[in-house]
């Protein structure tokens, strides 16, 4: 344990990451910053200036989906850095795993539950042959930003431009 002397009090800092791992949590959860505050003891403002402190971006959600990627752990990398909230992405391989671990009514499922998470957010990203960016956009009723990255049927994995994902992130965030 973690103690620290400030003239007369001694602060654990355990202490302060549990209440602020438990502020984190609540927040998420979807608790206001009033129903918190009140819970540990504390006032609204601390609250929000502990959020505030840990901010990486701030307004829209964003989403990003893409298959086939050969270099998806980059692309998970760089959507990281940009703090973006939900990621989906396969490799060709991984494509037809997917596909074929699955019975018919599986896969219908798992498809539903991907849709209908994907529809949670402001912005979307999909990267994808042609046909898929345009079915994908007719289920979804957000902002869609298409990224192309070749015809229709893609049967090998597609290396993405990482400096273009790149300025499309920073026009978005």
């Amino acid at each position: 344990m973690d103690f620290y002397k400030i003239n007369d009090k001694t602060i654990s800092r355990e202490k302060i990451i549990k209440y602020i791992d438990k502020i984190l949590t609540m927040r998420s959860l979807g608790h206001s910053q009033a129903e918190v505050a009140n819970l540990i003891n504390t006032d609204r403002t601390f609250i929000s200036r502990i959020e505030s402190l840990g901010e990486v971006r701030k307004g829209k959600t964003i989403a990003l989906v893409g298959f086939p990627i050969g270099n998806a752990q980059e692309v998970r990398d760089l959507a990281q850095k940009y703090g973006v909230n939900y990621v989906f992405l396969l490799s060709e391989k991984e494509r037809w795993e997917f596909l074929i671990s699955q019975t018919g009514l599986e896969l219908f499922d798992q498809l539903i539950k991907i849709v209908g998470e994907i529809r949670k957010y402001d912005t979307v990203i999909l990267m994808g042959s042609d046909m898929r960016i345009k079915v994908l956009e007719s289920l979804l009723d957000n902002e869609v930003i298409g990224i192309n990255i070749g015809e229709s049927p893609i049967k090998k994995d597609v290396y993405v431009d990482l400096e273009y994902l790149d300025r499309v992130f920073q026009n978005i965030v």
